[in-house]
């Protein structure tokens, strides 16, 4: 499965006066792993920020006169994030820019290009309702650290979002094995057929079930509750 954690810093708040993409950065995980392959440039917006967006990230006009318009990067954008899952905090806000400078090349709108899109501000929401969900307090409530974060940025916050994102969504949703795409080799036995006098059994050794009993406390607290390896307690053979 491949996800594209997505940010975006712009010239303002509203894509409708004209504001406009500066930076884009994105993160990709293949299999819940970060593989390093992300996707960053600055854009040259062809006017200025905003007094307020430049306070929050500090991108200059002077920066970025020589940096690429948004039509130049386009296409390589698009067949980075073509048929991934996008996760994006507050998703309409980069939505609405991404679409108006889509608009603006004729092409249609950023969702149409990718498999979907995920707000991980949504998904904060309901795990914890009443509480503050901005990328900060979230980094704070999963212990991750940001304290290199003095001024946004797209990259920095999207390689941030991507371990907020990993770290909010650690529980399985199934204990059982899919093993329905196991191929056999030639003249194997079935799983089935396994003779049970045949399956070794290597039980946890007493440091490898105190470590394991530390994780479930730690995932315990992170979820304010039960996590779900404690929903059904293994039964212990006598």
């Amino acid at each position: 499965m491949r996800q594209i954690v997505l940010d975006t810093e712009t010239t303002g708040l509203n894509p409708r006066s004209g504001d406009r993409i500066i930076e884009v950065g994105c993160v990709e995980i293949v299999n819940r792993r970060l593989t390093g392959n992300n996707f960053h440039t600055y854009i040259n917006p062809e006017r200025d920020s905003e007094e307020g967006a430049l306070a929050v990230h500090g991108l200059t006009t002077e920066f970025l006169s020589d940096k690429p318009k948004f039509a130049e990067i386009a296409g390589e954008l698009l067949d980075y994030v073509r048929g991934a899952e996008i996760i994006i905090h507050n998703a309409p806000f980069d939505l609405g820019f991404l679409d108006a400078e889509f608009e603006r090349l004729g092409l249609p709108p950023f969702a149409q290009h990718v498999e979907q899109v995920s707000d991980t501000l949504v998904q904060a929401k309901e795990l914890h309702p009443g509480k503050r969900n901005s990328l900060d307090a979230l980094c704070d409530r999963y212990g991750i650290s940001n304290a290199h974060r003095t001024l946004h940025g797209a990259l920095l916050d999207a390689e941030l979002l991507a371990e907020v994102y990993l770290a909010m969504t650690r529980g399985q949703n199934s204990l059982s094995m899919d093993l329905g795409g196991i191929e056999q080799e030639a003249g194997a036995a079935a799983v089935e057929d396994v003779p049970l006098g045949d399956i070794v059994v290597l039980r946890a050794t007493e440091d490898e079930l105190a470590e394991h009993e530390a994780l479930l406390d730690k995932l315990d607290k992170e979820v304010k509750g039960s996590c779900v390896w404690r929903a059904q307690p293994a039964e212990i053979a006598s």
